[in-house]
């Protein structure tokens, strides 16, 4: 038998990491952990978001002990991909070494989405939206990526 195959190395970068990246962090560790190693990071951080940490225990996924992270946190890490998952993500997106390929995949915010609902079901129905998904998304990795 061949060595194993490494992992490859992605980074979710969100605004403040508290929900999207955290979601989408979780789910390739839970549906792609034996061939991608995951991480999330923020531009700045804000903390995990309780409706998200709710919604992906509604899908069997614990994030309850996940923590924001600013993108400083893991600079000494060298990645395969970044994937922002906002436009503010993107637009400042830090500079990463040349064989990192940064990729975007935008997704609705659903704090944002969920700011004028009249109540806490109503604004679960974004989160569980955007939370399945991210899911659909990481289901097609490593595939979706492209070459190296």
């Amino acid at each position: 038998m061949g060595k194993l195959p490494e992992k490859l190395k992605v980074l979710y970068l969100c605004t403040g990491n508290s929900c999207r990246s955290q979601m989408a962090e979780a789910w390739t560790r839970n549906l792609k952990g034996e061939s991608i190693e995951a991480h999330s990071a923020g531009v700045r951080q804000k903390g995990v978001d309780q409706r998200a940490i709710k919604v992906m225990a509604e899908s069997g996924v614990d994030i309850s002990s996940q923590s924001s992270k600013t993108i400083d946190a893991i600079a000494n890490l060298e990645f395969d991909y970044v994937i922002t998952l906002c436009d503010n993500a993107r637009e400042s997106c830090p500079f990463f070494p040349a064989k990192t390929r940064v990729l975007h995949v935008g997704f609705d915010d659903p704090p944002a989405l969920a700011a004028n609902a009249r109540t806490d079901e109503e604004a679960m129905v974004h989160y569980r939206r955007v939370r399945d998904e991210i899911r659909q998304f990481v289901e097609t990795l490593p595939d979706s990526l492209g070459g190296k």
